[in-house]
């Protein structure tokens, strides 16, 4: 049965449901830390960065400040190797614009590779002539990263804000950068990132520079780290992120049924959908716009991921890039995130894809 109207507001995020459900739990460990007076670099933190690393199936897990300072770590940790002054990275058309920032403060040039309709980028699209020196690739949306990439020779890092929670898939860059931004799926209560590798020399690289380059002494570092209570917090949440990864997946399952019978096509590859973790719904579809601005009226809060590739940002159109033909481009002008999270009731996972549906359908009568 088609529900029309539930007289209630759906946020794009479900942050305040899942903090009223963890409540006491977040409050009690809290206090916890507070009492102990032990509030950087403590138990909490080691037993945090060693559940991450289990988690991410590698050796090593730094925290550090945030996902954006995890890529610059990683930027300033293959630059000193390079030689090439100032060496070149790959990064995808479609990504938020940290992981541009990370590598060009990290003193990089940037070039900016078109992506393939789902916003992936592909080797193939990059040009046979381009000297480079790394590749930073990102799972937009919870892609898990093509197994193509496996043999690149070049160094490739990985950007996984949104990706890192994909199941039972390799990690194909020599270390990933995770983000805990409170819109991802396993998020902080504020800022926090890491590193995840199994490169000894690397993590303990990224250690020092976190702490001002601390006992190496040989880069110059900044103070980088996550506190006693955000990883007293995140470990609470990591007794459910496996149950909310399942419930993601129930709602995108359903959603892609629904869409299937329809001219919108979803941004999750159906081949590769086992291996999505779900961070974005996003969907393509005719005058966006329109869409955007129906749902809102039915109180359904939408984002665009992103509204403009790179190579439209003024501090990045000098770059080399696609031109205005280029597949980014015309994603960019498609592209609608639906509110999807755990904490959504059965009753607005119907809501939300029954007016996606209806709008749509009085556009095209």
């Amino acid at each position: 049965m088609k529900i029309t109207t539930l007289g209630l507001k759906i946020p794009f995020t479900g942050l305040q449901k899942q903090y009223n459900n963890l409540r006491a739990e977040i409050l009690d460990v809290t206090d916890t830390v507070l009492r102990s007076g032990q509030l950087m670099s403590g138990n909490y933190t080691t037993e945090f960065e060693n559940w991450l690393a289990q988690k991410n199936r590698s050796q090593y897990a730094v925290t550090c400040h945030s996902g954006t300072q995890a890529l610059e770590i990683l930027a300033s940790y293959y630059r000193k190797d390079s030689l090439t002054h100032p060496p070149t990275v790959l990064i995808p058309a479609l990504t938020y614009v940290a992981t541009a920032n990370a590598w060009r403060k990290a003193g990089w040039n940037i070039a900016i590779i078109d992506t393939d309709t789902y916003g992936i980028m592909r080797p193939e699209k990059i040009p046979t002539m381009l000297d480079y020196q790394a590749v930073c690739v990102v799972g937009l949306y919870g892609a898990a990263i093509p197994s193509h990439w496996r043999d690149y020779r070049k160094v490739m890092v990985e950007d996984g804000a949104q990706h890192w929670l994909s199941a039972n898939y390799e990690r194909m860059g020599r270390a990933t950068a995770i983000s805990f931004d409170p819109t991802k799926n396993f998020s902080n209560y504020g800022n926090g990132g890491a590193i995840v590798t199994n490169d000894r020399v690397l993590a303990d690289f990224a250690r020092a520079w976190g702490r001002n380059g601390h006992v190496t002494l040989t880069e110059v570092g900044t103070n980088s780290r996550m506190s006693e209570i955000d990883c007293a917090q995140l470990m609470v949440k990591s007794k459910y992120i496996d149950q909310w990864q399942q419930r993601r997946r129930e709602i995108v399952q359903h959603w892609i049924d629904k869409l299937n019978k329809t001219s919108m096509r979803s941004l999750i590859d159906r081949s590769n959908v086992d291996q999505h973790c779900y961070h974005k719904f996003v969907i393509e579809v005719d005058s966006r716009d329109i869409l955007q601005r129906n749902l809102a009226l039915r109180k359904i809060e939408t984002k665009i991921h992103y509204k403009d590739p790179i190579q439209d940002l003024p501090a990045y159109q000098q770059c080399e890039g696609p031109d205005m033909m280029s597949a980014s481009h015309a994603l960019s002008r498609r592209c609608l995130s639906l509110p999807i999270y755990p904490e959504l009731t059965d009753l607005e996972v119907e809501y939300v894809i029954d007016q996606v549906l209806d709008s749509s359908l009085k556009k095209h009568n």
